[in-house]
């Protein structure tokens, strides 16, 4: 499958499955699409398939499970290394995510929750014994996300009038 080939009917299947997917069954979505509970199954099985959907996980306010930093770690690594650092970053305890960045100087956001700084300061000296730079840090008040709009149908509808 490729972007060509995702229709509204998989857009809005994503846009489901990002509100709730704990909740959303696939009857709720055929009727949200105006198909049949089959084909929402064989859709979802296929953009699993095609990796579009990579897992499902549960949304977790750290803040209220007892970890209430949040740092972010701008780190730099060598452009030839940075894509292959990411799976052993992520294996540092206190991690919970680490993007590439393609533009500037930081190449690595690592994201890092504790319940204090003492949690904090071993995840950055680790980064620096991978021999990774930590250029800055910054500490997040707040976190929240929203599915993609432009995989709800009404909105993207409402959006092109």
């Amino acid at each position: 499958m490729t972007d060509e080939e995702i229709d509204d009917v998989d857009e809005a299947i994503l846009y489901a499955l990002q509100e709730d997917a704990r909740n959303m069954s696939s009857g709720d979505i055929a009727e949200r699409t105006d198909t049949s509970d089959s084909t929402v199954r064989k859709r979802i099985q296929q953009l699993e398939s095609d990796d579009i959907i990579k897992g499902y996980s549960a949304s977790v306010d750290y803040q209220k499970a007892g970890y209430p930093l949040r740092m972010l770690l701008y780190c730099t690594a060598s452009i030839p290394e940075r894509g292959d650092r990411i799976t052993d970053i992520l294996e540092i305890d206190g991690v919970v995510s680490v993007q590439e960045l393609v533009t500037g100087e930081q190449n690595l956001l690592v994201t890092v929750v504790g319940e204090s700084d003492s949690d904090i300061t071993p995840v950055a000296q680790k980064l620096l014994d991978m021999g990774l730079t930590v250029a800055d840090e910054v500490l997040v008040r707040s976190h929240e996300t929203t599915p993609f709009g432009r995989f709800d149908s009404e909105t993207h509808a409402q959006n092109d009038s």
